[in-house]
């Protein structure tokens, strides 16, 4: 759990409840939750979508850090193009269709 929590930056946020935290850290302790027990596949539905651009910066930094960190895959779905930036590989779905855009954005 220390690990986690200073991978997610918030080691000072340890005996916090949830009221006590930002929505951005409430979204990194979702992370960390995620994280914990080390699985090989990560799901993320909208990570950023109730964060402001400053929030939503620092938890796809965050994703991007802790999939290197511990060699995780992480699928992760989202309606901002802009998050799509760091990502490997860049699929759309458009009618039922799925295209690979790579790591562009259209």
């Amino acid at each position: 759990m220390d690990e986690i929590l200073e991978v997610l930056g918030l080691e000072n946020r340890r005996r916090h409840l949830p009221a006590q935290l930002s929505g951005g850290q409430q979204q990194r302790v979702a992370i960390g939750r995620a994280l914990i027990t080390h699985p090989a596949l990560v799901l993320a539905d909208e990570p950023t979508g109730n964060l402001d651009s400053q929030s939503s910066q620092d938890v796809m930094a965050l994703l991007c850090k802790a999939s290197r960190h511990y060699q995780q895959t992480v699928l992760m779905i989202t309606h901002n193009m802009k998050l799509t930036a760091s990502a490997d590989r860049v699929f759309r779905v458009t009618d039922g269709e799925l295209k690979e855009l790579g790591g562009e954005t259209e």
